[in-house]
């Protein structure tokens, strides 16, 4: 178990030159492959910097990069046009579609009385550790998972070994990871890199995964004042070490601490990125730490289009809403539906207020009537990006026209905010 490459700082400045660089030396080090599967993220991480990573896997490996399988775990496909945009250098007939309901394959089960340890007693189940059957039975020598380290509501920190048993995960595993998380509480996990699903996840790779050979390259992204993107830190390897190592500076660069909880706040979601709910309500997990009780989240979201990635999980939305705690988890006892579909309840949970402050939901296409349908407040995006969206689009403390302040973020998904 190696750690290969692991630099960066809250003051590193990573251009691609040096990625590529560094990336290259890894390669060069592990020797001849000849048959390498890249899997990176969905079009949803675009910031990551994974999409030039995986250009320079496949420049370096060329024809021997035979497969990129997008971590989707449960969201929708990406689109030709997305394909275009993240991985613009790589040929389409390269990349395989993971279908999270029937790619999939079992590889072994992480034994109950571990998970009631690990969970304390909430979960009372064995954990099914699930993975696309391409990575499982594919006969790679190099099997390269790519991702950023940011703060994450369901596991406490993304990415490592997350990305193989959820990303290329089945229907089982991925609902019963989710519902871990939301019953053991976010508050408890969000920044945090030693989490109960992380070591239940951790244990499903020490015992099943040690013939697979598998390496991470995990990035961490920071937003300066002004908006831009710098890598801070990569972090390349095979073992905890790795993921550990980017957890502890991810916390350090993607964590904003605030004096005081916030009355006001806005987010905005970029219409490029989010067209859920299920995607845009990082706007509400993400802040729900430094929201003041009473007080209001502004959601400016004109690309949502919908509330679930799939039809039967916006159903599920659509019929049960963003309740609190302690109303989902008595529907998952009460309606078969919602407990066949575990990761849909957790969603619910997620974007629960807990009844502590109010959203208000800014949506380009979705009615009133189903914004409200679902448990938020409705306005007019127009109307109110006019009111709330800054021009210099830095997050931070803003004051509107109307001699208003409040609290901006331009991108939930960068970070966590959270009051001290």
């Amino acid at each position: 178990m190696t750690l290969y490459f692991a630099e960066g700082s809250k003051t590193t400045a990573f251009d691609k030159a040096y990625l590529s660089d560094a990336l290259n030396d890894v390669f060069g080090r592990l020797g001849k492959r000849n048959r390498v599967i890249a899997i990176p993220p969905d079009f949803t991480r675009l910031h990551s910097r994974a999409g030039e990573l995986t250009c320079i896997a496949n420049e370096y490996f060329k024809e021997h990069l035979v497969d990129i399988l997008p971590a989707l775990g449960t969201h929708a496909p990406m689109s030709e046009n997305q394909l275009s945009i993240m991985y613009p250098e790589i040929p389409k007939a390269k990349f395989r579609e993971h279908r999270w309901r029937e790619d999939v394959v079992t590889v072994g089960k992480v034994p109950e009385t571990y998970v009631n340890q690990v969970t304390e007693g909430i979960w009372n189940k064995a954990w099914p550790a699930q993975m696309n059957k391409l990575v499982w039975n594919g006969r790679h020598d190099l099997i390269i998972s790519i991702g950023q380290v940011v703060p994450h509501e369901v596991i406490g920190m993304a990415n490592y070994n997350k990305n193989i048993f959820v990303g290329t995960g089945g229907a089982d595993g991925i609902n019963e990871s989710h519902f871990i998380g939301a019953a053991f509480g976010m508050e408890r996990m969000m920044g945090k890199a030693n989490t109960p699903l992380r070591k239940i996840l951790n244990y499903a790779e020490s015992a099943f995964c040690q013939d697979l050979p598998i390496l991470y390259i995990l990035t961490v992204i920071d937003q300066t004042d002004a908006g831009d993107l710098v890598t801070r830190g990569l972090f390349i390897g095979d073992n905890v070490e790795c993921f550990e190592s980017a957890s502890k500076l991810s916390a350090e660069v993607n964590i904003t601490k605030l004096p005081r909880r916030l009355d006001k706040v806005v987010v905005y979601l970029d219409p490029n990125e989010f067209h859920s709910t299920w995607l845009g309500n990082k706007a509400i997990y993400r802040t729900r730490m430094a929201m003041a009780d009473g007080g209001e989240l502004i959601i400016l979201a004109p690309g949502i289009k919908k509330f679930g990635e799939d039809n039967e999980i916006d159903r599920l939305i659509r019929t049960y809403g963003y309740r609190n705690t302690k109303e989902i988890m008595q529907w998952v006892k009460e309606n078969e539906d919602l407990a066949a579909n575990l990761s849909a309840a957790a969603h619910l949970i997620h974007g629960s207020t807990e009844g502590r402050f109010k959203v208000t939901y800014c949506s380009g296409y979705l009615s009133s009537d189903e914004i409200e349908s679902v448990g938020f407040n409705y306005a007019d995006v127009l109307k109110m990006s006019k009111k709330y969206l800054p021009k210099d689009m830095r997050s931070g403390w803003q004051t509107n026209r109307d001699g208003e302040k409040y609290y901006f973020i331009s991108n939930p998904a960068l970070g966590l905010w959270v009051a001290q």
